[in-house]
């Protein structure tokens, strides 16, 4: 009874504080409204930051301070709620994006044993201790469930610091999937037993319709988004809407068959990222959009959920709370620890493992909703949940920004599906610092952009867009001047889209070629990218063309390409060796080249050794080089044996022969009768200078 008057009595002095700082109404003008939360999104995270905090946790705090249960500033209505919920799918959708499905293949057995790990030890123990606080056997599995679903909250901070694809992340990405489904499924098992229709039909339509529904996301989205790039990929509105379309329906179609909507989001991101580059602009523009607008909703929507006051209302909803909290704690902390010893993980990998896997947001107000709304569990069960949210959503930010600055990324980070032997020394993507891309064709210019964008963001080069205008007897024309300044302004937009350091060069010259040729020397260029059509005149075989000049007297590495459809379509990248002599020089950045497109492209990388001798040339060199990309001996010349083996969705990469620097003798002879006899094959033609 003391004890009772205690906290009654600090209850009315604490509300008699409280109560000046309150509105009698919230705000709900739908511009102050929106002007309070961009300013939350602005000064929360720095706020935070310079505090050295996770920006994260300053969201959620000021969704409870202006929320309800707060200042009483915001009212989580339905639009809150509705843009609360788009950012709960976009954080999702972006994890899928950033998982790639080899790195989930290579790390099948770590993802597995972690999923099983971090649903089971949670079940267990959760149903243990729910049931000795006096609850119900099916409300103890129910609550259960809540400890061993989790809410990436802390995404956005492994994906800043670059180690989405680390062994660690990829495992605990999978180990998501797996335990929110089987969470989610117990609670659609527990739902149902409770209202008394767990019976043969459920299980009859469940476990066939999330099977045909995993398939046909993960089977038919990147097929009709292939198609949909191919017939409409210069738009770069229709390709962001198709995207965010993709998103939403896959997420209904989830909700549709009784799956949690948020697994939708995730397969619909594994199966679309085969479609979109990691450094290309549409991946940034819904990087951008993602994490600056919606997903900062998400997490001032789940800070309004949070009443910080109940702990004060009903004293007795400590014990429960504090039970609900230290379970969530410790039964994600043990299958990280576990699951870490296991795999050799240190203490900065495990703990950001655990970081991760701890926060309980979507998921589990999902759960907690539905169960008090059938009545198995009361107020204070939700009470408990909602102080579990708010200490797990702080914790797992913290855990994760604190032990991920430690992990080092060398050792931690996930084997690539085909990596490189040891002997290739420096990858691709540090060789071009400053790239040259000649622009003449506005239907090309995207496809060539593109790959000099794969190429130069990864050493935080400079991309060289130039165009050049032939002065002849006649002076060069206004229009000819807009066309060119049109070409460059679309060129830097291209480029600024994907956050890379751009200088545009519009040049007057006597030739074309000459124009390359001095603009790579006086802008320091490392590599030259042309455009090609895939055949040549007879007068340019007599004269040269602006190819053979570039290639004969370039001083840096060129790459000649041709590309009959977008870059982002391809499905294997192909280099075929022909049987003439080859040295390292040559091999070892074609190869590197041909490990960084399919890395970024998600395309499968493979060599075809071409001979027409039972032992190839070139074979043991190729060998050393390879490292585990697939190596394939093929019968024949290099005409015959590309012209049998590639289609429409593949990109061949060649190296140029040897006597392509000699003067009188065309540059591109075998490389134009391959192009001619495949109109629609995607090309690109390696030379590097003696």
């Amino acid at each position: 009874m003391i004890f009772g008057n205690f906290w009654t009595s600090g209850w009315e002095a604490f509300q008699s504080f409280w109560s000046p700082f309150l509105l009698s109404e919230p705000i709900t003008d739908p511009v102050p409204v929106f002007l309070i939360i961009m300013a939350i999104m602005l000064v929360a995270p720095l706020l935070f930051e310079r505090i050295r905090l996770p920006g994260i946790v300053g969201l959620i705090l000021a969704g409870v301070v202006v929320g309800p249960n707060g200042l009483g500033l915001l009212e989580r209505d339905s639009t809150i709620v509705l843009l609360g919920t788009v950012g709960l799918l976009f954080l999702m959708f972006m994890a899928g994006l950033e998982t790639s499905l080899d790195d989930l293949k290579l790390n099948a057995d770590k993802a597995v044993i972690f999923g099983i790990a971090t649903f089971a030890v949670p079940m267990i123990v959760g149903i243990i201790a729910i049931q000795m606080l006096g609850y119900s056997l099916l409300a103890a599995i129910l609550v259960a469930s809540c400890f061993a679903s989790h809410t990436l909250v802390a995404l956005p901070i492994i994906s800043k610091r670059g180690l989405m694809r680390t062994q660690v992340v990829t495992a605990t990405l999978g180990g998501t999937l797996i335990t929110n489904v089987l969470a989610l499924l117990v609670l659609a098992v527990v739902v149902k037993a409770h209202q008394g229709d767990l019976d043969l039909g459920f299980w009859l339509f469940l476990i066939p319709s999330l099977s045909i529904y995993t398939f046909a996301t993960l089977w038919g989205v990147p097929r009709i988004g292939r198609w949909f790039f191919r017939r409409f990929g210069h738009d770069e509105g229709a390709e962001f809407t198709f995207v965010v379309a993709t998103l939403f329906v896959v997420s209904f179609v989830a909700d549709l068959i009784e799956i949690e909507p948020i697994i939708g989001a995730f397969l619909a991101g594994i199966a679309i990222t085969q479609l979109i580059p990691q450094m290309s602009p549409l991946m940034n523009r819904i990087q951008f959009i993602g994490n600056t607008l919606f997903v900062p909703f998400f997490l001032i929507s789940v800070g309004m959920l949070v009443n910080p006051l109940i702990l004060i209302q009903e004293p007795q909803s400590l014990l429960v709370s504090g039970v609900m909290v230290g379970a969530a704690l410790g039964t994600k902390l043990i299958p990280a620890w576990g699951v870490g010893r296991l795999f050799g993980f240190g203490r900065n990998q495990t703990m950001v493992m655990f970081g991760l896997s701890v926060a309980q947001a979507a998921s589990t107000l999902a759960a907690i909703t539905v169960a008090f709304n059938i009545e198995l569990v009361d107020q204070l069960t939700v009470n408990g949940t909602i102080v579990m949210i708010l200490v797990t959503c702080i914790a797992s930010p913290w855990v994760t920004e604190r032990w991920g600055g430690k992990m080092d990324l060398i050792q931690s980070r996930a084997p690539q599906s085909q990596p490189l032997a040891k002997e290739a020394s420096a990858p691709v993507a540090n060789m071009p610092q400053r790239v040259l891309v000649p622009i003449a064709n506005p239907s090309t210019e995207d496809n060539l952009l593109q790959l000099a964008l794969i190429l130069v963001k990864a050493t935080q080069g400079t991309l060289l867009p130039l165009h050049v205008l032939v002065e002849g007897q006649d002076p060069v024309s206004a229009e000819a001047k807009m066309q060119q300044d049109r070409l460059l302004q679309t060129a830097e937009h291209i480029a600024n889209a994907a956050v890379v350091a751009v200088e545009p060069i519009g040049r007057i010259d006597d030739a074309v070629e000459k124009g390359i040729l001095r603009t790579a020397q006086e802008h320091r260029a490392s590599l030259i990218i042309c455009g090609w059509k895939g055949y040549s005149t007879y007068r340019e075989n007599f004269f040269g063309n602006v190819i053979d000049i570039v290639m004969r007297r370039a001083t840096v590495p060129v790459f000649i390409t041709r590309f009959k459809q977008p870059i982002n379509t391809i499905e294997r990248v192909v280099v075929a060796i022909a049987d003439t002599p080859l040295s390292p020089r040559m091999l070892q950045p074609t190869l590197e080249l041909t490990q960084k497109l399919a890395g970024e492209l998600k395309a499968t990388p493979q060599i075809f050794l071409m001979s027409p001798k039972p032992q190839p040339r070139n074979e043991s060199l190729v060998s050393r080089h390879s490292g585990e990309m697939a190596l394939q001996r093929v019968r024949g010349t290099l005409a015959s044996g590309v012209n049998k083996r590639l289609g429409a969705d593949d990109l061949l990469i060649l190296i140029a022969a040897v006597n392509a620097s000699l003067p009188g003798v065309p540059t591109l002879g075998v490389e134009e009768a391959i192009a001619r006899a495949n109109p629609n094959l995607s090309m690109i033609i390696a030379h590097f200078p003696s």
